[in-house]
């Protein structure tokens, strides 16, 4: 038997961790309807008593769908190996019968992939049905001419056109789960808080540094060719934090992973 992988031993690891971190998930996921219900719930009780509406009238979603995202996975992701922290709890977890590459293929699977694909989920199934019932509310006043104009005053969320986005933003949420899973394994108390501060230390000096950059390289400079060398520079930026964003998350894995194996020693 592979000492490293196992198939079989890794599905029986995933069972007994759900049986401890899926409470964590579904209480996360009740609480997050709840904050889905209201919103939408407040929005739809306001066009459709008020009769206000218009093409921005459901601009509150993407506010919501960040913020909520942000909070959601976070937490999720600082809350798996918190319980590392305690010496207690810390030694029965340690001892269950499997590697540690297939424990921490375990934080990867219930963080990373159910974490983000769960919110999503929840998100879209919310919107869907609020917006179906908007749509039908909307015919039934007799104003609404061509379907288009009901997709255009209310519009799902999960049609809305995503393609001039950067690459970058699809791939931010692994990268913010992995900080915070490291910070669950890191600190032993207290992990949400104490990976947050850092998170924001950084980020300060991180944008410090490329704006302090900024103005060193281009102060005084002008641009050539207009529009057409922003659009190049624009182009060519994107595959660069892309790539940037794809191995910082692989380095935070990696020392999320030496960090376990030497809680294991």
């Amino acid at each position: 038997m592979n000492n490293t992988f196992n198939i079989s031993r890794f599905s029986l690891l995933l069972k007994r961790q759900w049986l401890e971190f899926g409470k964590i998930y579904l209480i996360s996921l009740v609480v997050l309807l709840g904050v889905f219900i209201s919103f939408y719930g407040f929005n739809y009780y306001n066009i459709t008593t008020y009769k206000s509406f218009s093409s921005s009238t459901m601009g509150f979603r993407i506010p919501l769908f960040v913020v909520a995202g942000l909070l959601f996975i976070t937490v999720i992701a600082s809350s798996y190996f918190a319980h590392l922290g305690q010496k207690s709890r810390a030694i029965i977890d340690l001892m269950i019968p499997a590697s540690t590459f297939e424990k921490f293929m375990g934080s990867i699977f219930f963080t990373t992939l159910l974490g983000i694909v769960g919110y999503l989920l929840l998100f879209y199934v919310t919107d869907l049905l609020f917006l179906t019932s908007l749509q039908k509310w909307y015919q039934s006043t007799g104003v609404a001419g061509q379907l288009k104009d009901v997709n255009e005053f209310f519009p799902y969320f999960f049609t809305q056109d995503h393609e001039h986005l950067p690459t970058v933003i699809f791939l931010a949420p692994s990268f913010i789960v992995s900080i915070f899973l490291l910070g669950s394994i890191y600190f032993e108390k207290f992990h949400y808080i104490k990976t947050a501060i850092v998170v924001m230390i950084f980020s300060g000096l991180w944008s410090a540094i490329i704006m302090k950059s900024g103005e060193l390289l281009f102060e005084g400079r002008i641009p050539i060719n207009g529009t057409t060398h922003i659009g190049r520079t624009k182009d060519s930026v994107d595959p660069v934090f892309t790539i940037l964003l794809i191995v910082l998350t692989l380095i935070f894995w990696v020392i999320t992973y030496v960090r376990l194996k030497e809680k294991e020693v």
